[in-house]
């Protein structure tokens, strides 16, 4: 069944925090995978999820970081592990599976926002090989612990995505010139694309998927935007005429907490998320604003992304 790309008035709201969503809910025997689970929302997630009792593990890439700011959490493990690098992904997909433990919830956290052009791997542009290309490998390398769980897989997009489509003709901005929003536009447009493929294909499995809108909030994501850059997204987003102001941490992680855990999305996926509920399809023209834009919602366009980040990957849990 397709799930509606509608709020289901799930009782939460713009404040709500990752206390208020986990209420009354019981993670002991869980296990949750958080990209980036170390700093900013990710850290907020970590940290709620494990007090709920889950176990969580951490892939780093700065593993001492890592290491260091979630000390003092109970129920974590950090993992090395790089999604701009796809040998570093397979390496850690291949130790998790060795250790036959089963994955119930997955949060694709991990991101890089506004950076300046950059090449990893083969010459991919940076932020849809991070935000985007790493995440997608390691749900499919992952996906035999994922599909036993039964689990809920969470990617984290932005209402960034309103600013791009993907640009199906130059992913990697190779022949036009690098603008790094409307990269970014274009991995956030990623991030809900493939969740709702993704849902497509493994729904059968109990798996589900969704992408989240965590809000407006100051983490060290805007650390390649120089202090004008900053004050004039700050404007743009103050501006917004669906703006609700910044969240807190606490408040910005609330959504992909939901997402992963309520029991009022049971049998649902497959859609984008945001103030703790299903967003609603935002108009047309709509630029950092509520909603999310029809390019992100298209199901051909999903499987169209399913079938280039297979390609470029050699990665696909499904093919065949």
């Amino acid at each position: 069944m397709t799930t509606q790309q509608h709020a289901i008035g799930s009782g939460f709201g713009v404040r709500s925090t990752t206390s208020d969503v986990l209420a009354g809910i019981d993670l002991s025997g869980k296990l949750a995978l958080v990209t980036g689970g170390y700093s900013g929302l990710g850290l907020e997630t970590t940290r709620a999820l494990a007090g709920a009792g889950a176990h969580v593990v951490v892939p780093a890439r700065r593993r001492s970081a890592a290491v260091e700011a979630l000390g003092g959490i109970e129920g974590v493990e950090v993992a090395e592990m790089d999604l701009a690098d796809l040998d570093s992904v397979r390496a850690f997909a291949e130790e998790f599976l060795a250790s036959g433990r089963d994955i119930d919830i997955l949060i694709n956290n991990a991101g890089i926002m506004a950076a300046p052009e950059t090449r990893v791997g083969p010459g991919w542009e940076a932020q849809f090989a991070i935000n985007h290309l790493g995440h997608y490998a390691l749900v499919n390398q992952l996906w035999p612990a994922i599909a036993r769980g039964g689990a809920r897989v969470v990617s984290v997009s932005s209402n960034g995505h309103q600013l791009s489509d993907i640009h199906w003709d130059d992913p990697h901005f190779e022949r036009h010139a690098y603008d790094k929003w409307q990269a970014y536009g274009q991995a956030k447009t990623a991030n809900a694309l493939f969740v709702l493929h993704l849902d497509a294909l493994g729904r059968h499995t109990g798996v589900r998927a969704f992408s989240v809108h965590p809000g407006t909030i100051a983490t060290q994501l805007g650390r390649h935007m120089s202090p004008e850059e900053l004050a004039q997204l700050t404007e743009t987003i103050d501006n917004s005429p669906t703006n609700v102001g910044w969240k807190t941490p606490e408040e910005g992680a609330a959504t992909q907490v939901w997402a992963a855990t309520s029991p009022r999305l049971a049998g649902m996926g497959g859609v984008y998320c945001e103030d703790c509920d299903i967003a609603e399809p935002a108009p047309e023209g709509t630029e950092l604003g509520g909603g999310v834009s029809a390019w992100a919602a298209d199901p051909e366009r999903a499987a169209r992304l399913w079938a280039l980040s297979a390609e470029l990957t050699g990665v696909d849990a499904f093919a065949g």
